[in-house]
């Protein structure tokens, strides 16, 4: 089969970054799916992996986590889907990845696909919506409020991938007031499409940019980029005894900031349920699933960004350009193999 890979984690810049290649195809086991890809989409997790993870010796590391695809086999324990299936996933990071023309994944953590959405549009959601879904739900339980304020997030980093399905669903499964941030007026002009009440600019001070709305102390604050240049003005605006969620990756972390105000700090990573095999596992499937209603209903709609076209080494390398450049907007997805 087609696939993109390296041997050596390398620059992007460097030919030997990502290579396209040929390997077997690999046979479904256990709870596994085999899923012919139709979709990737490129993620910032894509790139640091690439940065700091090779292979074996001798071996090939393919990167890739979001697709959608068809199944075409089924592991002996595998129930819950059949041939001709049309799935979407995020996958696990502790296994081969997607940048492939056929992947295994448990099935346990594949949803699926949305009906109304293409490949490629489909692909551009499960890494992401699992993610905030985990974060807003899971992590920071929006749902129950901060004792004596007004029900109220603030999300950092508004146009990307994640913070673009957060907004979304922020603004649709809760009564929240939702603040996003941007800094340009392409990305203001994104996450006021998404549904955000108020949007303010991330690159001045975030205490007085929220101040200057007139809600008072905010109750949750999701950060998904900078956290570490922002810590200090999340400290400023957030309530007491309010939430904070991130899932980036600061090189300090001084949450002794928080202790003053009693604020409780969550990290989510999408990848801890397969990575431990946790008894909850299944609940990404069945969030996939909820997430594709919720988009064949109308009420979400995809963060897909920009379409790169075929998925090989060329185009798989302007992905990860773009992303550690810092100004993607929504997700970068690849379709097909030529």
């Amino acid at each position: 089969m087609r696939a993109v890979g390296y041997q050596a984690s390398l620059p992007i810049e460097d030919p030997a970054s990502l290579v396209d290649i040929d390997l077997p195809t690999p046979q479904a086991t256990g709870y596994d799916l085999l899923v012919e890809i139709k979709a990737i989409s490129v993620n910032p997790v894509d790139t640091k992996v690439r940065k700091r993870a090779a292979p074996e010796a001798g071996g090939w590391k393919v990167l890739g986590w979001d697709a959608a695809g068809v199944v075409v086999a089924t592991g002996p324990d595998a129930t819950l889907f059949k041939p001709g299936d049309e799935v979407f996933y995020a996958g696990d990071i502790a296994r081969s990845g997607t940048n492939a023309q056929f992947h295994l994944i448990d099935e346990r953590i594949v949803g699926h696909k949305p009906k109304s959405l293409t490949w490629a549009e489909a692909a551009a959601m499960p890494l992401t919506a699992i993610t905030a879904w985990e974060a807003l739900f899971d992590r920071l339980d929006v749902r129950k409020p901060v004792p004596g304020f007004p029900p109220a997030i603030l999300i950092i980093g508004g146009a990307g991938g994640v913070a673009s399905i957060a907004i979304q669903l922020a603004c649709h499964l809760t009564d929240m007031t939702v603040i996003g941030t941007a800094s340009r007026p392409e990305t203001e002009s994104w996450v006021r499409d998404l549904g955000a009440h108020h949007v303010v600019n991330h690159s001045k001070p975030l205490g007085a940019e929220v101040a200057a709305l007139g809600l008072g102390p905010i109750g949750f604050v999701f950060s998904t980029t900078n956290t570490d240049a922002h810590l200090k003005e999340i400290e400023a605006l957030i309530a007491p005894q309010g939430r904070f969620g991130l899932i980036d990756d600061p090189s300090t972390l001084d949450v002794n900031l928080f202790k003053r105000k009693s604020v409780s700090t969550h990290w989510e990573l999408m990848y801890t349920r397969s990575i431990f095999q946790t008894a909850d596992m299944a609940e990404q499937g069945a969030l996939l699933n909820e997430v594709a209603r919720l988009i064949d209903a109308g009420s979400i709609r995809t963060t897909l960004g920009e379409n790169y076209g075929t998925i090989n080494a060329a185009n798989l390398k302007r992905a990860h350009t773009m992303l550690e450049s810092g100004k993607a907007r929504g997700k970068i997805v690849l379709e097909g193999f030529a």
